[in-house]
C-alpha cells in the first residue's frame, strides 16, 4: 500500500499526467464548462486539507524569522509588481487580457507553492506560516494595484464583494475548521485521526483541482487561441525572471539559503486557482476569456515548477548562515 511520503513525492508525476487528462476531457466532452460550479468547493477543500498541515497553534518560533518575511513582502508586493508593471509595458494587450494577466500575476500563491517548495528544498514551513499573511495582504493591497494598472474606469467593472465571498469561504473558512481540527487533535482520538487524514488530503484534491480547473476552461483556450497566444510570452519572462526577484529581495534582507529558496519559489509561484472564481465573476463574455487567461499561466506555471525544484537549489546552495 502506497505511503503519505511515496505519494507526496509521486505528486509531481501525477499533476501531469492530470493535466494531459484534463485537456482531452475538456476538448472532447461538449458539457465540460458544467464543471466550473464546483471550483469554489474543491479549492476550499483543498485549503483546508493545505492549513491542516500548518501548525498554527505552534508557529511562534517560525514568526521571529523577520528577514524572511520581509524578504518575502519585499519581493511579492514591490518587486514582483515592478516587473509586473514593466511587462505590461513592454506587451501590448487589450483591456481584458491586462485584467485576467495582472489578477493571476500580481497574486502570490498560498497553496501548492508549500509543496513545489518543499520539493525545491527550500524552507517549506515558513512559507506554510507565511499563507495567511500572504492571502490578507493581496486582499488588501489587489485592488489598488488594479487601479493603478488599470485606472478607474476599468476597475469599476471589478466587483468588490466576488473578493469578500472568496475571502471567507476559500480561505476564512478552510482556515477556522483547520485551527478546529488541530486544537481537537490535542485532546482527542477522534480529532487525531481526522488530522492524520487530512495529511493524505493535499495531493488528491490538488489533482483534483486541476481536472476541474482545467476541464471546464480549457475549450475556451482552444476555441479562442489567438488572445492565449498573446498573453503566453509574458508568463515566460514572467517565469524567467520571477525568481531572480525572490532572490534579490532575499539579499537584501540579509535571509539564510533556504528561506532565499522559499522566497524564490514565491515570487515564481502564482494564485491562480484561488483568483479564477474572481475572473468567473466578472461581466460576461468577458469572464471566460480572462478565466482562460489565468488557466494559461497555470500550466505554463507547472512547466517552470518542474524546471524550479530541479535549478533553484543548483543557484543557491544549501548552507544556513
Amino acid at each position: 500500500m502506497i505511503t503519505r511520503e511515496q505519494l507526496e513525492e509521486k505528486q509531481i508525476n501525477i499533476y501531469i499526467i492530470v493535466l494531459i487528462i484534463s485537456v482531452i476531457v475538456g476538448i472532447n466532452w461538449s458539457n465540460s464548462s458544467i464543471l466550473s460550479s464546483a471550483i469554489e468547493s474543491v479549492i476550499g477543500l483543498l485549503l483546508y486539507g493545505m492549513f491542516c498541515q500548518i501548525p498554527f497553534l505552534e508557529l511562534g518560533q517560525v514568526f521571529k524569522k523577520r528577514s524572511f518575511f520581509k524578504a518575502l513582502l519585499l519581493g511579492n508586493f514591490v518587486l514582483i509588481p515592478l516587473l509586473v508593471w514593466l511587462l505590461i509595458s513592454l506587451f501590448s494587450l487589450s483591456s481584458s487580457l491586462q485584467i485576467g494577466v495582472l489578477l493571476v500575476l500580481l497574486t502570490p500563491c498560498i497553496d501548492y507553492v508549500i509543496v513545489f517548495t518543499h520539493l525545491g528544498k527550500g524552507d517549506a514551513r515558513a512559507i506554510l506560516a507565511a499563507t495567511p499573511l500572504l492571502f490578507l495582504l493581496q486582499l488588501i493591497l489587489l485592488p489598488l494595484y488594479l487601479w493603478f494598472f488599470l485606472g478607474k474606469e476599468t476597475i469599476r467593472i471589478i466587483e468588490i464583494s466576488p473578493f469578500v465571498q472568496a475571502f471567507v469561504f476559500l480561505i476564512l473558512l478552510p482556515f477556522l475548521l483547520s485551527v478546529f481540527t488541530q486544537w481537537a487533535a490535542s485532546g482527542s482520538r477522534v480529532g487525531k485521526q481526522l488530522l492524520s487524514f487530512s495529511g493524505w488530503l493535499p495531493v488528491p484534491l490538488m489533482a483534483l483541482t486541476f481536472f476541474v480547473v482545467i476541464t471546464s476552461q480549457i475549450a475556451v483556450l482552444y476555441a479562442r487561441p489567438a488572445p492565449i497566444f498573446a498573453v503566453i510570452p509574458v508568463y515566460i519572462c514572467f517565469a524567467l525572471l520571477a525568481p531572480f526577484a525572490g532572490m534579490a529581495a532575499s539579499a537584501i534582507c540579509k535571509t539564510d539559503d533556504l528561506e532565499k529558496r522559499a522566497v524564490a519559489f514565491s515570487t515564481s509561484t502564482r494564485n491562480s486557482l484561488v483568483v479564477l472564481p474572481l475572473a468567473l465573476s466578472l461581466p460576461a463574455p468577458e469572464n471566460q476569456l480572462v478565466a482562460a487567461v489565468i488557466v494559461t499561466q497555470t500550466i505554463v506555471e507547472i512547466f517552470f515548477e518542474l524546471i524550479y525544484i530541479k535549478i533553484i537549489p543548483r543557484i543557491i546552495p544549501g548552507k544556513k548562515r
